[in-house]
């Protein structure tokens, strides 16, 4: 009985930082997937309601009240029709996110044969959409592609965009050094103050980051400058430092795994 009384007295003063660090984890992993899904609008919403209530209930406002507690369903109704794309994605994301996560996985850095392909293809002046699947199933979208599963090569992806084939339009799909499939039509992007200047590869490659978490690259037609979208965000015209350094993050590869497995590594010298 001692012991369960010193355990309760020890957990009396532990308890008040357990509760403020659980809640500060929370509301830090909630900021980041409203960041993450762009999707501001729903918390500015929901803080005006919120103001709205507050200021009826402090000034005791009776006839406000009897109004807003009559059409508060009609309000969480309309709530969820004109926000339902953030909302999707706001549970999207949270079925997605690992909340603990302790260190990266090793794989191969099958991305070099890609990042070859995009720089002959950007020097070129060729378009180019690259898909890289995380964890997002995105098989109604690959099934309505061409199925390839091939092994990955530089060769075969500036075959596919590099000429006028019948894929060189749609996108790829990068799973594990294979490419999946090509030809696949990617759902546009639904941000409204997307620049102008970008063409449907661009808004393509936004629109899938904003209902997965696959990371895509484009290869720009006009400038041949080499992006990334993902996270509901589109990152132009990048480097070569830049890219393999976010590739690594983003697919969990670590810079030192350079050998390549079920992989044609066409930049090695035949021994």
């Amino acid at each position: 009985m001692n012991n369960f009384e010193g355990f309760l007295s020890i957990y009396s003063y532990i308890r008040p930082i357990l509760d403020i660090g659980i809640l500060t984890f929370l509301l830090y992993k909630s900021y980041e997937l409203i960041v993450r899904t762009n999707s501001a609008q729903v918390l500015k919403a929901a803080v005006i309601i919120a103001i709205a209530y507050a200021v009826v209930i402090i000034f005791d406002l009776t006839t406000l009240k009897w109004i807003l507690n009559m059409i508060t369903p009609v309000l969480v109704v309309g709530f969820a029709i004109v926000f339902q794309p953030e909302i999707r994605k706001i549970l999207l994301r949270l079925g997605q996110s690992e909340w603990f996560s302790f260190g990266n996985r090793s794989k191969h850095t099958y991305v070099d044969q890609v990042l070859y392909a995009a720089t002959q293809l950007s020097q070129q002046k060729r378009g180019m959409l690259a898909v890289f699947l995380r964890r997002t199933k995105l098989d109604n979208i690959i099934n309505q592609g061409t199925k390839i599963n091939a092994d990955l090569s530089t060769s075969l992806l500036v075959t596919i965009f590099g000429h006028d084939t019948p894929l060189h339009d749609g996108a790829c799909f990068i799973q594990d050094g294979k490419l999946v499939a090509a030809g696949c039509v990617l759902p546009l992007s639904e941000q409204y103050d997307i620049k102008k200047t970008f063409g449907t590869r661009h808004r393509a490659a936004l629109g899938l980051s904003e209902q997965s978490d696959s990371v895509v690259l484009v290869v720009s037609e006009e400038t041949g400058a080499i992006s990334l979208a993902y996270d509901s965000k589109l990152h132009y015209d990048l480097t070569m430092e830049q890219l393999t350094r976010i590739l690594e993050s983003l697919l969990e590869l670590t810079p030192d795994a350079k050998t390549i497995e079920d992989t044609i590594d066409e930049q090695k010298t035949p021994s």
